[in-house]
């Protein structure tokens, strides 16, 4: 049974989108803000084209894994073992369908990946080779594991620099003409994390949830702490309960401090295509996009 609200009524389509959340970048805050605006230009571009909200949230994550400043896709962090292992989910909210892959090698957009895991329709998340062996059957194509690879992260690996993360986990949440409202997140997870390591973002629940008749949320930061409090799906309870995206985007977050003993932020939208959006961190790149703006919205 489809879930959305729409009832033959056009929507006013709706776009948030984020470059994750976490310290003060050494250098590029503005990169990193243009980022966000151009992966937002690319999924509005999608949205006013009449497109879903599926595609739309797919095409902007995409943007941002080709981002080599962003910790997902091409830019992700490091693990132990100076590999990259990447993690995405994607989420539609009238059927409550939803894709996701973890700990997976040689991909470079996986929110790609995740979205064949959905359109497939027999699993939700498939990790590691099992993950890269779907991808061939499918035809999502692999790279050479050193393209993912950034000098800025191999000198992080070898000791030469201590810098933070320029950016962080990224994922986008939007609401099409038709109703429907789409989340999906993308990550390369901790720096130094153990090889298999498996945060949040490609667990439904925790770092994406999509509920056409409530919201959707993307969240990003420490994994753990947003698993033990399962963040993405309480804070469309508190969207549900407060009817304010602002509000609920706040709770949670105090939500993760507080309970899930640990920092982060997200990003939601509600059933109407209001934007809401909280961080604990001193950082988080942040834009959005709806007809009433002239271009992507991203505050200072």
């Amino acid at each position: 049974m489809a879930r959305g609200r729409n009832g033959g009524t056009a929507r006013v389509p709706s776009l948030i989108v984020h470059g994750g959340a976490g310290p003060e970048p050494a250098d590029g805050r503005d990169e990193l803000r243009d980022g966000v605006r151009a992966a937002t230009d690319a999924g509005w571009r999608v949205l006013v084209g009449g497109g879903r909200a599926l595609d739309a949230v797919e095409t902007a994550v995409r943007v941002l894994e080709d981002h080599p400043r962003f910790n997902a896709g091409r830019g992700s962090a490091l693990t132990s073992a100076g590999t990259v292992e990447v993690d995405a989910s994607i989420m539609e909210g009238d059927r409550l369908q939803c894709g996701a892959v973890a700990a997976v090698r040689r991909i470079a957009n996986p929110v790609t990946l995740a979205r064949r895991v959905m359109d497939d329709g027999r699993y939700v998340l498939i990790v590691g080779d099992g993950a890269l062996s779907f991808a061939r059957s499918v035809g999502v194509a692999e790279c050479d594991p050193e393209t993912l690879v950034t000098d800025r992260e191999r000198r992080h690996h070898a000791g030469a620099a201590k810098t933070p993360v320029g950016g962080g986990t990224v994922g986008a949440v939007a609401l099409d003409r038709h109703g429907t409202i789409a989340a999906a997140t993308s990550t390369g997870g901790r720096r130094g994390k153990l090889p298999g390591r498996v945060g949040d973002s490609p667990l439904i629940g925790c770092g994406t949830y999509a509920d056409s008749t409530i919201g959707g949320v993307s969240c990003t930061g420490e994994g753990e702490a947003i698993i033990r409090v399962v963040l993405g799906w309480r804070a469309l309870d508190y969207l549900k309960e407060a009817d304010d995206p602002g509000y609920a985007a706040r709770v949670a977050v105090d939500l993760l401090v507080e309970e899930g003993g640990g920092q982060g932020g997200l990003v939601l939208l509600d059933w109407r295509g209001r934007t809401g959006y909280a961080h604990s961190t001193p950082f988080m790149p942040v834009a959005w996009m709806s007809p009433a703006l002239a271009a992507p919205l991203v505050p200072s």
